[in-house]
């Protein structure tokens, strides 16, 4: 059953510490001390920063005096929970629980007493609830960060929520944890096709690279970043664009983007789990 399944694969991931120091609160803890290293830096040098006059407006917002809008901060924070810090080390835990059985050679031993679609799905779906618990983790460092600088600045906080506000944090986190499920569904298929941890690890972060790089590419023979082709490629462009429009940006924004931009989403995610599954199904175990 898909509920053994789960239950199996989430006892043994409750068993791995390194899995969870470096997925879930490695990242955080970075983000959170390279915040305090800005916020003590911006403070120390408080009148050399304030006396220029071409500073960034994150820096001018940083240094205000105004109450800090803890509501508003979540929301911002909600918006980048799938940064750069935070893909590559959530891709270490799902690459060791997609491929850890083809390490071990246990595949063979297990796979008689489920079936095989129930053992990969069972893995997917703790997979995604070590997602859920290191972007909460991310956020919990975001808002450590926002008392320290609010404290450091000596800037009052407050708690003004609106209807629009609650919206926009479940929309835009549920878009940064969409992508990071999406970035772990290409070591998925890798592990399935490679039998290799290091592979599940290495490709999804080649093939990032090279979208991030296509827009660029694309450019070059002619295509706009909003046409089909590009924003099909470049599945972080269309998070983007998404987390824009859940924003109130969508009519800054060009026309039947939305939809290119879901499709992009779902193909990136939907098409890697397909074919893991197809594969899996039809793969000799035997000598594992």
């Amino acid at each position: 059953m898909i509920v053994d399944a789960i239950r199996a694969e989430g006892f043994r991931l409750s068993k791995s510490r390194t899995t969870w120091f470096w997925s879930v609160f490695f990242a955080p803890i970075l983000s959170l001390i390279f915040g305090i290293i800005g916020v003590v830096f911006l403070k120390a040098n408080e009148a050399q920063i304030a006396a220029q006059t071409d500073l960034p407006p994150e820096v001018i917002a940083m240094m205000a005096s105004t109450p800090i809008n803890l509501a508003t901060e979540l929301v911002a924070a909600a918006g980048k929970l799938d940064s750069i810090l935070l893909l590559p080390f959530v891709l270490i835990g799902a690459a060791t629980l997609y491929a850890a059985d083809y390490r071990w050679e246990t595949w063979r031993l297990i796979s008689a007493r489920n079936s095989r679609t129930n053992l990969l799905l069972g893995k997917l779906a703790i997979a995604a609830l070590l997602t859920l618990i290191a972007v909460f983790v991310m956020l919990l460092s975001g808002v450590a960060e926002t008392f320290i600088r609010a404290a450091t600045f000596e800037r009052p906080l407050t708690f003004n929520v609106t209807g629009e506000a609650i919206g926009g944090f479940f929309a835009l986190g549920g878009l940064s944890f969409l992508r990071v499920m999406q970035f772990t569904m290409l070591a998925l298929l890798t592990a399935v096709v490679t039998r290799s941890l290091l592979a599940a690890l290495f490709v999804p972060l080649v093939v990032a690279v090279a979208q991030f790089f296509s827009p660029q590419l694309f450019l070059t023979m002619g295509m706009q970043p909003d046409a089909w082709l590009p924003v099909l490629a470049n599945p972080s462009g269309a998070i983007e664009a998404l987390k824009a429009i859940a924003s109130g940006a969508g009519s800054t924004l060009p026309e039947g983007l939305a939809l290119k931009a879901w499709l992009s989403m779902a193909l990136w995610t939907l098409l890697p789990i397909a074919g893991a599954l197809f594969w899996f199904k039809r793969q000799d175990l035997s000598k594992e």
